[in-house]
């Protein structure tokens, strides 16, 4: 492998020379070789944004040449256009601030930008690193923007595009459940009579809630710490730079990204993110409770509930030949537990933010992108693949209505609570049903009893 030096205010390293990444980076490589996780690329795309948009503000104000701007923003784009992935070689496990992580940015776009202006990779002219790409910059603001812009791009992009799948999905078993009554059930018990539509309506209600909520949280991540720079303070930049550059990001994006108002909470506190966090934590207990509903429901297909009928999408047993699992709400009740250990992890984490700064960051970065990647992905297999397909057993669903004692609920403002609840513990007792018992209490005619116990009217108020 062919090697050029490049060199830091350490000394000298040699460096692929294939590679765009500069001597900070081949050190971090060594230095952090920890783990399998690399940082995310949409992280990485987020920090060439900033680096973007502080060039073009730079050109704009004059304290760049324009040449060396040009190139700067040209070398971005192609980082941003996911071009370039392969020069990002390090892994999550790193200094708290994200250092190695930004000089990692910031050396591909100064080598890459160097080469397109004709010059040396690793040379560090016309165009350095620090001087030129990470100007008006540091680490402690240029991260914690990225964590910002990359949790919008893909809660926009990818998050709320597959919850709103699935909550189409649920909407449309809704309706076409509405008219299927079925026994309810409280404590694993049977209880009074619910329709299957109703049901789902719950699960539909519940995700309908988790997307608002998120919605909502969302409106904090649009201000950024850019401009704060080392600790808030916004050394080494100009009045009004912030707001300059995250008009930018503004335009890039298309989000109304907007400056923090106050840096030195930005840089040292990752509350938004806590927060963030905590949505996508209440939504992983929502769709645990969907699965798990669900997975139940559709067991059997003799020896379970065997309400539901779940698509049979691949074999289920390497040994039991004809099985078929309930493998979606398998897997997503697995991304569920994951995003609720991330969330514990980044509550964790965004205590630790000490006077001026943070140096969690990373691990935040890693833990909220990947909740909001499994979460996106596994929500949207389950409306594929599990929710679409669902259809409704009607005869194992009669059988388990025409079964249930706790129809005798509808007899107890006639009779008293008492006398129904002997009646359902003599059918119980003596496998009976309850027209018989009741008929033998006295307490009620035929007529009287087929009047009242009619499950049709039990599924809503009188």
């Amino acid at each position: 492998m062919k090697t050029r030096k490049e060199f830091d205010s350490i000394g000298t390293i040699n460096v692929p020379n294939e590679k765009y990444w500069g001597a900070s980076t081949q050190r971090s490589k060594k230095y952090f070789d920890i783990g399998e996780f690399l940082v995310r690329p949409v992280l990485i795309s987020s920090i060439a944004i900033i680096k973007k948009s502080a060039a073009i503000v730079h050109k704009k104000n004059k304290q760049i040449d324009t040449k060396i701007a040009n190139a700067i923003i040209k070398a971005s784009d192609e980082i941003i256009k996911g071009k370039l992935n392969d020069h990002f070689p390090l892994k999550v496990w790193q200094t708290g601030s994200g250092t190695q992580t930004n000089m990692n940015v910031n050396e591909v776009i100064s080598n890459r930008a160097i080469e397109l202006m004709g010059g040396k990779k690793g040379s560090k002219k016309p165009i350095h690193p620090n001087d030129h790409v990470n100007k008006s910059q540091s680490t402690n603001d240029v991260f914690p923007t990225a964590m910002h812009i990359a949790i919008a791009l893909e809660t926009k992009n990818k998050l709320l595009p597959s919850l709103n799948m699935l909550n189409n999905e649920l909407k449309k078993k809704v309706s076409k459940f509405k008219n299927i009554i079925k026994v309810g059930r409280t404590h694993l018990q049977d209880a009074t009579p619910i329709s299957l539509g109703q049901e789902f309506s719950g699960y539909q209600s519940q995700l309908e809630d988790c997307i608002k909520r998120i919605k909502i949280a969302l409106n904090e991540i649009y201000f950024l710490a850019q401009g704060g720079t080392a600790v808030g303070t916004g050394l080494n930049s100009k009045k009004n730079f912030d707001k300059k550059v995250v008009s930018e990001i503004k335009k890039l994006t298309k989000i109304n990204f907007k400056p923090v108002k106050n840096k030195f909470a930005a840089l040292a506190a990752h509350d938004a993110i806590v927060n963030f966090s905590g949505t996508l934590n209440t939504l992983a207990v929502c769709l645990m409770k969907i699965a798990n509903d669900i997975r139940f429901l559709g067991s059997g297909p003799r020896a379970g509930y065997a309400e539901l009928i779940l698509p049979s999408n691949e074999p289920g047993s390497s040994i039991m030949p004809g099985k078929v699992n309930p493998t979606q709400s398998e897997a997503v009740t697995m991304v569920c537990v994951k995003v609720i250990g991330n969330h514990n992890g980044i509550t964790m984490a965004g205590s630790h933010g000490h006077f001026e700064l943070n140096v969690f960051k990373p691990l935040i970065a890693h833990n909220i992108l990947q909740s909001i990647d499994l979460i996106s992905d596994s929500s949207r297999n389950f409306a594929k693949y599990c929710i679409k397909g669902i259809k409704a057993d009607k005869k194992k669903i009669k059988f388990f209505l025409d079964s249930s004692l706790m129809l005798v609920t509808a007899l107890a403002p006639h009779i008293g609570y008492d006398n129904a609840a002997n009646i359902a513990k003599r059918a119980l007792k003596n496998n009976t049903n309850l027209e018989d018992e009741a008929l033998k209490s006295g307490l009620i005619t035929k007529e009287d009893y087929r009047k009242i116990i009619n499950p049709k009217k039990m599924i809503n108020p009188d």
